[in-house]
């Protein structure tokens, strides 16, 4: 038998080709159901929709639109792996609460929105309101306000400049 290696959420996982996972199963469909990461959703299922974005080795894939076998050898990052904390997660968080803004509002493309920030945030920073609008052109929101996912992602790079500073600022040797 034939195995798949395939680091998810900082673990490693070991599958065996046909026994456990098959040729033409989605990597949606592994991370979903046989390891129930359920923080991904399945919306579209035919990579319109976003809902489905994690990140692997870094950059913002539609897992519904890969196979599992091709994502041997990667690191793949779901909403789960993020730490409760982070800031993109707290910054969306913020964006849906009464009377701040109207972001999000079911819930089912939050993930998508939030895997597709990080991806953008770590190559950039600081980015501009066109970039944002670029790099969340994937995503579909029957519900929200794109507006204020914008907004969101905006804050979150806003905070994220903050912490970097803070924790590179005169005195701080961590």
């Amino acid at each position: 038998m034939q195995s798949i290696q395939i680091r998810i959420n900082g673990k490693e996982h070991v599958f065996e080709l046909n026994r456990d996972i098959t040729e033409s199963m989605t990597l949606s469909y592994l991370l979903r159901e046989k390891l129930g990461y359920t923080g991904l959703k399945i919306s579209c299922d035919e990579g319109a929709c976003g809902a489905c974005t994690i990140l692997m080795d870094g950059k913002a894939v539609l897992s519904c639109m890969m196979l599992a076998i091709e994502a041997r050898g990667h690191e793949i990052l779901t909403i789960e792996g993020l730490p409760k904390d982070d800031v993109v997660i707290e910054a969306f968080a913020r964006q849906c609460e009464p009377g701040y803004g109207t972001a999000l509002q079911c819930g089912i493309c939050t993930p998508g929105f939030v895997m597709s920030t990080k991806a953008l945030l770590s190559e950039n920073p600081n980015p501009t309101l066109p970039e944002v609008k670029e790099a969340l052109s994937g995503h579909i929101c029957r519900c929200g306000c794109y507006s204020g996912v914008a907004q969101a992602v905006l804050n979150a790079a806003k905070k994220t400049g903050q912490e970097f500073l803070k924790k590179n600022s005169k005195g701080d040797r961590s």
